[in-house]
């Protein structure tokens, strides 16, 4: 499966439980996996898959710290995307490329999530407004 457009690998328990954002002229396209305990083979075949250009990773709820630091210590060398981990009070953790190739791990409060989504246009615009 060649793709032009980038991807946003999303795994969550229920997709609707976000308003994402599925609209056709987004510049990144949402593609859902589920959670569970194949969840970290799936992710890494499909950040290891070289005719996939997935720009981020959004753990929403389906990883606990454990499973999101081993995700972080499996990723491929060569995916420099931002790796996100959302929980159930709104926060979460953000792994970014920083300078060098070296990985950075930020902690975002519930604003700088909605920030976040917001700015890569991942959420429509009702629920950033139901959140703020």
């Amino acid at each position: 499966m060649c793709t032009s457009q980038r991807l946003t690998l999303i795994a969550c328990t229920d997709e609707r439980e976000r308003d994402w954002n599925h609209y056709a002229e987004m510049a990144t396209r949402l593609v859902f996996l589920g959670g569970g305990t194949l969840l970290r083979f799936e992710i890494l075949a499909a950040l290891c898959e070289p005719t996939l250009d997935i720009e981020r990773l959004i753990l929403d709820g389906t990883a606990t710290a454990e499973q999101f630091l081993d995700v972080l210590a499996n990723l491929p060398v060569e995916f420099s995307g931002d790796v996100v981990r959302l929980d159930e009070r709104g926060s979460g953790f953000l792994s970014a490329s920083g300078r060098g190739g070296d990985r950075v791990l930020y902690a975002l409060q519930p604003k700088d999530v909605r920030f976040y989504l917001g700015m890569h246009d991942l959420i429509v615009q009702r629920e950033l407004e139901m959140i703020a």
